[in-house]
């Protein structure tokens, strides 16, 4: 069976358990877990930032930092397809008690006079604008990949507005190698950065936040307060730092997988696909005469698992344990099925 429905599918290999199995841990309750802190300074530093906190989930990193910057009564500007309106369980309403104000896009990357707009006026019958969110890659857009000449741009416009800026960097990796950029040329952009290790990189769980040591000593608050304080966690964070050295550098090779698949699936007559949206290891794209449901059942009938992004788009996600035979075994499956629909 072929899975591309998300680059959380990878498992870890006899390599990263054996690096997991005989790392050195400590309570991080504590903060006294040496590979957590290894891998919390390590990351720190790639992005030049002062610290960062392990947590368990991008979910958790990203309401933790939302927490930071916005509370009740105010508003974060996201992108509308973000990832922290629709997939989080509308927690920046629980956990920060703020409201999300969505600015739509074409691929992810919001229009500088609409961030401009959507910043609200000091009149006290508005919330205040507390915070601007973006996610790098775009996940619902398919992978696309926020340029950096768009982030300085945008990073001027917060700093005229005294307006802090996060970024969801769940797949950070992916847009660092898309844009042959490193992460401290990121880190610089962006007040608190949420970087996740279960996706492109490969390990099976966890997530870090970044940010300066004030904002890191105020998020381990939080995260307690969420049950995100873990105790021996340095067998994770060891799959994390295996991951940084092993499984980084692949992440190109997955870029490349999903761009052979593309555009094999673009010469089939019944899909449809936006090349200039294949950026990364994310490929959309639309099977008109078919249902969601349809289709995901066909290709899982004939050893192809895939889901929608959202409706009426299906998603096939690439990393580095997809194979270009897999990649190419699936174009002839997804043929198939569109023959015989």
């Amino acid at each position: 069976m072929i899975d591309l429905r998300s680059d959380t599918l990878t498992t870890p290999d006899d390599d990263m358990r054996a690096a997991m199995a005989s790392a050195r841990v400590g309570d991080d309750v504590y903060s006294e877990d040496p590979t957590v802190l290894e891998l919390q300074e390590r990351v720190a530093a790639m992005f030049g930032k002062e610290a960062a906190l392990f947590v368990p989930s991008g979910t958790q990193g990203n309401q933790i930092c939302i927490a930071l910057h916005a509370t009740t009564g105010e508003e974060i500007i996201a992108e509308s397809n973000a990832h922290i309106f629709h997939y989080e369980n509308a927690a920046t309403s629980v956990i920060a008690r703020a409201q999300i104000h969505g600015v739509p896009s074409d691929k992810g990357s919001m229009v500088l006079e609409d961030v401009l707009e959507a910043i609200r006026p000091s009149a006290y019958y508005y919330p205040r604008t507390a915070l601007i969110s973006v996610e790098n890659t775009h996940n619902r857009h398919g992978g696309t990949v926020l340029s950096m000449s768009y982030l300085e741009n945008l990073r001027e416009i917060a700093n005229h507005a005294g307006i802090p800026i996060h970024c969801d960097g769940a797949r950070i990796w992916n847009a660092m190698v898309a844009t042959d950029t490193i992460a401290s040329q990121y880190g610089i952009l962006f007040d608190t950065m949420s970087v996740c290790l279960s996706k492109g990189l490969g390990a099976p769980v966890g997530s870090l936040i970044l940010g300066t040591r004030e904002m890191i000593e105020r998020a381990r608050r939080w995260r307690k307060m969420l049950g995100g304080g873990m105790r021996q966690v340095g067998i994770l964070a060891a799959a994390g730092l295996y991951a940084l050295d092993v499984n980084l550098p692949k992440i190109a090779i997955d870029h490349t997988n999903a761009r052979v698949f593309a555009e094999s699936i673009a010469l089939l007559p019944g899909l449809e696909i936006d090349l200039l949206r294949v950026q990364t290891n994310v490929v959309a794209f639309r099977i008109p005469s078919m249902t969601d449901a349809e289709f995901v059942a066909a290709c899982n009938d004939k050893g192809l698992r895939i889901a929608p992004i959202k409706p009426g788009t299906m998603r096939a996600v690439f990393y580095h344990q997809v194979s270009a035979d897999d990649g190419a075994k699936a174009v002839e499956i997804i043929a198939e099925v569109l023959r015989f629909r």
